[in-house]
C-alpha cells in the first residue's frame, strides 16, 4: 500500500523542473503516491508554518521559523553564484536611494527581502504576489511602488520593461560574504520519521536527476505551460533561467552552498531579522539524507 505524500512548490520554472518527473510518472515512486499543489512563494512559506505539507519548496530565509517541523533536504535548492534577485526602478539609483522608498516585494518571509534588509533596512516593503507575473511591473509603472524586488524570471526581463538595476542581491552577497547565496530550499516534514524521510529523499533526488538528464524535453514542456505572460513562453528564457537555478547545485547542495545557508542565518541573527526564540543555526540546522 502506497503512502500519500503532499508536495507544494512554486509556479516558477525551476520548481516545476524538479517535480515534473513525479507529476508525469517518469520515475519510479515505490511506496509513495504524490499530490501536487502550486502557489506563490509567500503562500508556500505560510503552508510550511502550518506544518501540514509533507515536502515543500520554501524560501531559505523562512526555514528557521519552521525548523521544528521540517528538515532541510540536501537537494532541490535554488542557489545564486554571483547573481540573485534584483531590485529595479525607473531611475538608475544606487542602493542607498531605497531608504524610505516603497519597494514591491514577493513576501515578508522571502530570502530576497531578508537580504535586502541587510543592504538597506530603511526600505519600506509593499507585498505584491509573484503571480500573475506582470503584476509587479504594473505596480512600478503605476507608481504604486518606487522600486521592485524581482525573484524568479522577472530578473531576466526587467530591461525590456524600461527599468534600471539598483542592486543585484547575489552580487552584493558574493562581494560581502564570499559564498553562494541560498535562495530557495526544499524541506521535508520531520513527522514522517527517519526511514520514510530517507526513502522519500531518494525518490525526490531521482526526479531532479531525471530532469537534468532530460533538460531539452523539460524546456519545451515548461515553455508550453500557460503562466499568464507571453515572455514566459520563450524557450530561450526558460533555458537561461534554468541554467541559473536548476543545475548541479539543485541536484546536490555542495559544501560551499551549505556554508552559505549557515552564513545567511548567522547574519540574519546578528541583524535581528529572525524571530524571537530562534537560536543559532547550530541549534536547528540538521540535514536530511
Amino acid at each position: 500500500m502506497s503512502l500519500p505524500i503532499s508536495l507544494a512548490y512554486s509556479v516558477d520554472a525551476d520548481d516545476a523542473f524538479m517535480f515534473h518527473a513525479l507529476r508525469t510518472g517518469r520515475v519510479p515512486t515505490p511506496g509513495f503516491t504524490f499530490s501536487h499543489h502550486r502557489a506563490d512563494t509567500a503562500e508556500l512559506n505560510r503552508l510550511a508554518l502550518a506544518g501540514q505539507t509533507d515536502v515543500i519548496a520554501i524560501s531559505a530565509g523562512a526555514f528557521p521559523s519552521v525548523a521544528d517541523r521540517y528538515q532541510l533536504l540536501p537537494h532541490g535548492a535554488s542557489v545564486g553564484r554571483g547573481f540573485g534577485p534584483v531590485v529595479v526602478a525607473k531611475q538608475p539609483w544606487t542602493p542607498d536611494a531605497l531608504a524610505g522608498k516603497r519597494v514591491g516585494i514577493p513576501g515578508l518571509t522571502t530570502t530576497a527581502w531578508m537580504v535586502l534588509r541587510m543592504i538597506e533596512p530603511r526600505a519600506i516593503p509593499v507585498q505584491i504576489p509573484i503571480f500573475p507575473f506582470g503584476r509587479i511591473f504594473d505596480a512600478v509603472a503605476n507608481n504604486e511602488v518606487d522600486a521592485a524586488l524581482l525573484i524568479h524570471e522577472g530578473r531576466l526581463v526587467y530591461p525590456d520593461r524600461g527599468l534600471h538595476l539598483v542592486v543585484d542581491l547575489g552580487i552584493w552577497w558574493e562581494k560581502n560574504v564570499g559564498l553562494p547565496l541560498p535562495l530557495g530550499v526544499n524541506v521535508i516534514r520531520r513527522g514522517l520519521g527517519d526511514a520514510t524521510i530517507a526513502a522519500l529523499s531518494q525518490v525526490l533526488r531521482a526526479s531532479i536527476r531525471w530532469a537534468l538528464d532530460n533538460r531539452a524535453e523539460l524546456i519545451a514542456a515548461l515553455a508550453a505551460e500557460d503562466r499568464g505572460d507571453p515572455a514566459l513562453a520563450n524557450p530561450a528564457l526558460v533555458d537561461h533561467y534554468l541554467s541559473l537555478y536548476a543545475n548541479a547545485d539543485t541536484a546536490e547542495m555542495p559544501a560551499d552552498a551549505r556554508r552559505g545557508v549557515e552564513e545567511l542565518f548567522a547574519r540574519a541573527k546578528r541583524a535581528g531579522l529572525m524571530g524571537e526564540g530562534i537560536g543559532d543555526a547550530s541549534s536547528f540546522l540538521d540535514w536530511a539524507p
